[in-house]
């Protein structure tokens, strides 16, 4: 198991680069907001939120003057709008911020923003946080090579979030597995397998429990699961290479034992090469946008020096290719790897 001294005590936020922001106004996922980070940070007080258990849950309710409160409720509502819906003020009216709460755990000490519709009485959320490059790249490749779509927003040095709805991975091992079927539990661990190894090949690191979410989905006679990472920091960030693997992280031991309890060697192997088929074929379809990212990526700064020379020769040692260690920066690195990959899919083939 990885422990806690393995992973740096205060990454950096990088700026996102003038490349990056023209990828993203390509892509629309640039936007002139009228709310930055920085003014959600003007609130006056605050009340720490509790969960239903009534423990802290590390996050606290932020309170505006009434001068400021009209004008940042106004912003988010437009910038739900934006996110959600084609920007237009029809839905205005029929908006209301529900609560404005300010995480005070982490890095990244985001604003979590709950949007409540009165005409119906439903809510969602979506977050404020500071716009870092790694996290930008995280959440563009989770949008190229995962099974999950997500909406995202950047404007200066803001980047807006959309919620991934979902059990969080600590809560699910602790309350939710142990109530599991055999065959969900086997379901489980096969979906574990597939997330580990997609964040090994795309170098999401540090996902323990509390950074990915695990999603019921009710069939008409079962209930099938997904695991999908929340927290995208550590993007090509790390030096060791078994920061990219979940099945390290102590806090996942659970679920690496119930891969071990009820999968075979074969069956672990065969998810693993579904996943990097599947990656693949992203890839493959995806490619004039994938390109531009990584044109971006390659140019760009998100981690040091000393650390992108060890993870390109801790990969060289692990594939056996030289590619590795002349890795120049991350963004290389992480355009290696998922080539690596790529071309074993098509060599076995033959596309």
């Amino acid at each position: 198991m990885i422990e806690e001294k393995l992973l740096s005590r205060k990454k950096p936020t990088y700026p996102v680069s003038q490349a990056l922001n023209a990828y993203l106004k390509r892509y629309n996922r640039q936007t002139s907001i009228q709310v930055s980070y920085d003014d959600l940070l003007r609130f006056q007080g605050c009340i720490t939120v509790y969960d239903k258990n009534e423990e802290d849950t590390l996050w606290v309710r932020c309170y505006y003057s009434d001068s400021e409160r009209d004008i940042i409720d106004a912003a988010l509502k437009k910038v739900y709008d934006i996110l959600h819906s084609d920007g237009s003020d029809d839905l205005l009216d029929y908006l209301s911020v529900d609560a404005v709460d300010y995480c005070t755990f982490g890095n990244t000490k985001p604003f979590r923003i709950k949007i409540r519709n009165i005409l119906n009485d439903g809510f969602t959320y979506f977050y404020v946080k500071k716009a870092d490059a790694s996290r930008v790249y995280g959440l563009e490749l989770e949008h190229l090579l995962s099974p999950h779509r997500i909406n995202f927003l950047v404007y200066d040095n803001t980047l807006i979030e959309e919620h991934i709805a979902g059990i969080p991975g600590d809560e699910f091992i602790a309350d939710y597995i142990k109530d599991c079927t055999e065959s969900e539990l086997t379901q489980i661990a096969k979906e574990f397998v597939k997330f580990n190894e997609r964040c090994f090949i795309r170098l999401l690191g540090d996902m323990r429990a509390y950074n990915y979410v695990v999603i019921p989905t009710h069939d008409f006679d079962r209930v099938s699961y997904a695991i999908r990472a929340i927290d995208f920091d550590q993007q090509c960030y790390e030096g060791r290479l078994k920061v990219y693997r979940p099945q390290f992280f102590k806090e996942n031991l659970p679920m690496v034992q119930n891969v071990t309890a009820r999968l075979k060697n074969q069956s672990i192997d065969q998810y693993k090469k579904e996943e990097r088929a599947l990656i693949s074929k992203r890839l493959i379809n995806t490619q004039s946008r994938y390109r531009s990212l990584m044109k971006c990526m390659r140019a760009d700064k998100v981690s040091t020096p000393e650390k992108t020379k060890q993870l390109g020769r801790e990969l060289h040692d692990f594939t056996k290719d030289v590619k590795f260690k002349r890795s120049r920066n991350m963004g290389s690195v992480l355009a290696n790897v998922l080539d690596f990959v790529k071309r074993n899919y098509e060599h076995v083939h033959k596309v």
